[in-house]
């Protein structure tokens, strides 16, 4: 199946500085594999950061968090360039379909785990990142099913980013009350029930289509 089959609709792609970073990449020898490649480790050295932030003192604990919501929004930069170099600059790979979803699976492992075991919840992140994969997974079985890709909420990808992303600043935060480690634990379990949430109704979806052809 192409990778410019059902692609999720993003705002940015549109934008002239989205339009323009894909451009010089298409040119360049970079490929769009590469690129999703690249957002497992992306995701990776944003997992770390959260793991390693829930234990550190204050000033270490500032540089990591921040390290942490970079490299989140620096995954979704993969996720935007790696489609729009394979598609709209002419650089589809006989593999890309593989490569389009598999690091996306792993980033939310990566990220979601880690952020699990720096606030000392591993049992939510991993239900977090289990019900992230599960999302993909309806989304997947509903394509494979004949129907059209369903990227609906509350928590598709993009909102589990930057839900966890807007944690990690809030984080920052927590000293003006002493707290530690709050805003990332009530951000972890949103993700987790807006996950399951989400894999539901886009299993209902999937039902509700089939039964009406």
């Amino acid at each position: 199946m192409a990778q410019s089959d059902d692609r999720r609709p993003l705002s940015s792609r549109d934008t002239g500085w989205a339009r323009g970073i894909a451009r010089r990449l298409s040119t360049s020898g970079i490929t769009p594999n590469q690129i999703s490649m690249a957002s497992m480790a992306m995701a990776a050295v944003a997992g770390a950061a959260f793991w390693l932030a829930g234990g550190a003192a204050s000033g270490p604990r500032v540089v990591l968090l921040l390290v942490a919501a970079l490299f989140c929004q620096f995954r979704l930069l993969c996720n935007l360039f790696d489609g729009m170099v394979a598609i709209e600059g002419g650089k589809q790979e006989a593999d890309g379909p593989f490569w389009n979803e598999f690091p996306d699976r792993v980033a939310d492992i990566l990220i979601l785990t880690g952020v699990g075991y720096g606030i000392g919840a591993p049992a939510l992140g991993w239900a977090a990142a289990a019900f992230a994969v599960l999302t993909a997974y309806t989304r997947e079985l509903g394509r494979n099913c004949g129907l059209a890709a369903d990227f609906s909420g509350p928590m598709a990808k993009q909102h589990r980013i930057a839900t966890i992303t807007a944690a990690a600043l809030l984080s920052l935060l927590e000293p003006l009350w002493r707290g530690q480690n709050e805003v990332l634990l009530i951000a972890l379990g949103l993700i987790a029930v807006g996950a399951a949430v989400t894999a539901l109704r886009r299993a209902a979806n999937i039902v509700r289509a089939l039964r009406a052809r």
